[in-house]
């Protein structure tokens, strides 16, 4: 909590950095009281959202739902994506500008020609972008919001058929509803929830399994993300483990409130059901190292998936199929050095933002970032996640993975 704070505070001051460079800029513009205006309208929007956003982080209130989808989409895009770009863009003419004047020689007078009054005015490229650092920076947050909140509610049904070599002939054709990172919150409530609630009750799956990041981190989100849950239909089972974003106000009241409402999660624990007159052993491992209290980043390292694998391993049975519920994707490297057949994990958001689809923040953090890895009898569904902590993706739609399991033809 207190990084996305220091982050929150930062974004402040470089929001009144942009305003003031940007005032600058206006005052050496052609109608320089419009663009003053302009400026400083989109500026006081997104000083005041985001100290909005700031306050609800510090006494807890529910600032998403007063200032709605649209607001809290535009305070994410323009400061996490417009703000950087546009800050170093200035920086960069500046420099430039001024390596441009320390090597400037000044020039014999030259008649003016009247043929060529606009193109050869040595202000016009300058011109161009002192409006282009104007106008931009709005039009793009306003195209992005719109674009963003159509996305938002949109989520694909991804089929996979999935061959395991140690899967029971009785299980052939098992199915598996993977849901993961639904961020019950600001950006995933209302609609969207019924519209996922709907779309995995039509898969009638044998197993719904769920591989965190319920919620997005507010807590109060907490009975409308088990109400969501508890409507959710399956055949023969659901189970849940835990994700990152659950455990950001409090790793006890979370864990608490999901025994006390008898939710099936997981939490470095196994749960074994009969399908089929065939043992499955379902496993979901803890985000973070078994003692850990916070969920904080350097919980999530691959020390820490070791340290919970340790405590699932005598717990592991070989008579059973078994499944691995893990947020983070690390874990199939020691569920697969463990003999695990099926690791499920989410966490990545399919690398949220990717220029393609092997190209982004996915593979540039994540050994395993979308889809489906596999490791000599072992295999990983990684899911892109269903909802949204962040208000636009690129190359990574949002999804419910469909799984048919497949003994072997041998």
């Amino acid at each position: 909590m207190s990084f996305i704070l220091i982050l929150i505070f930062l974004m402040l001051i470089l929001d009144l950095l942009w305003w003031w460079l940007s005032d600058r800029v206006a005052r050496m513009a052609r109608h320089r009281q419009v663009w003053r205006c302009i400026v400083w309208i989109f500026a006081i929007f997104q000083f005041a959202a985001l100290s909005g956003v700031l306050i609800s982080r510090i006494f807890s209130e529910r600032m998403d739902e007063i200032l709605g989808r649209f607001v809290i989409s535009a305070v994410f895009l323009w400061h996490f994506i417009g703000l950087p770009i546009f800050l170093i863009a200035m920086l960069v003419y500046g420099v430039r500008s001024a390596l441009a004047c320390r090597k400037t020689v000044t020039p014999e007078p030259v008649a003016p020609d009247p043929d060529t009054s606009v193109p050869n005015e040595p202000g016009l490229s300058r011109r161009n972008f002192l409006i282009a650092t104007l106008a931009v920076p709005p039009a793009f947050t306003l195209a992005a919001t719109g674009y963003s909140l159509h996305q938002q509610s949109e989520f694909r049904i991804r089929p996979f058929e999935l061959r395991l070599p140690r899967l029971p002939k009785s299980l052939d054709g098992l199915t598996i509803a993977h849901v993961s990172d639904t961020h019950v919150g600001g950006f995933t409530r209302g609609m969207v929830l019924e519209k996922i609630i709907e779309e995995t009750n039509k898969l009638n799956a044998d197993l719904v399994l769920f591989t965190g990041d319920l919620i997005n981190h507010a807590l109060a989100d907490l009975p409308h993300a088990v109400d969501m849950l508890l409507q959710v239909r399956y055949r023969e089972a659901m189970f849940l483990c835990e994700g990152n974003h659950d455990l950001i106000e409090s790793r006890f009241e979370f864990e608490r409130y999901a025994r006390d409402r008898r939710l099936p999660i997981l939490i470095n624990e196994s749960a074994t059901i009969s399908i089929r007159e065939q043992a499955i052993q379902l496993l979901g491992l803890r985000w973070g190292s078994p003692g850990a209290r916070s969920p904080r980043a350097r919980e999530h390292g691959d020390v820490m998936i070791a340290q919970s694998m340790n405590v699932l391993k005598p717990q592991l049975n070989p008579q059973a199929f078994q499944i691995l519920l893990a947020h983070h994707a690390h874990a199939f490297d020691p569920a697969a050095e463990n003999g695990i057949p099926l690791t499920l994990s989410g966490h990545t958001h399919g690398g949220q933002l990717m220029l393609t689809d092997n190209f982004g923040f996915g593979p540039a953090m994540y050994r395993y970032w979308s889809g489906l890895y596999e490791k000599n009898d072992s295999k990983l569904l990684v899911s892109n996640g269903v909802g949204n902590w962040f208000p636009l993706r690129i190359n990574a739609p949002a999804e419910i993975l469909h799984l048919t399991l497949r003994a072997s033809e041998t």
